[in-house]
């Protein structure tokens, strides 16, 4: 089973940085591709990234393209997301999860919570100030 741990949220000021970790357990063939959500509250939650574990094939929400960046490093087996010039509106807690819809079918699925099986616990990341 994957095992799935997130870090690295807190509090910054507009116009901020902060760097997300997934650290994901077990082999990368036990998954296809890893994803970030996030959810604010009152609010659906909502993709904000994915990397496919293959071809490394990034899919980015429209609200964070050009601002966020999602890595690997595949050495350790962890997710990053690089997020810089925060706003109010990216505060939320932040989910790591793993899918294993087909790499074919990503473009469509990669930001629909029900495709992904395992999630972390989330991490707090709140801009303000």
């Amino acid at each position: 089973q994957v095992q799935i741990v997130e870090s690295g949220g807190g509090l910054v000021q507009p116009g901020g940085s902060l760097r997300l970790s997934c650290a994901v357990s077990e082999h990368p063939l036990d998954y296809y591709a890893i994803g970030w959500f996030r959810q604010a509250p009152g609010k659906e939650r909502e993709g904000v990234a994915c990397i496919s574990n293959s071809d490394h094939s990034t899919y980015y929400a429209d609200s964070v393209r050009g601002r966020f960046t999602i890595s690997r490093d595949r050495d350790t087996n962890t997710v990053y997301l690089q997020m810089s010039g925060l706003k109010d509106e990216d505060s939320g807690v932040y989910y790591c999860a793993a899918t294993r819809v087909l790499l074919l079918r990503l473009d469509e699925f990669w930001a629909s919570p029900d495709e992904y099986d395992n999630w972390g616990q989330g991490t707090q990341v709140t801009v303000s100030s």
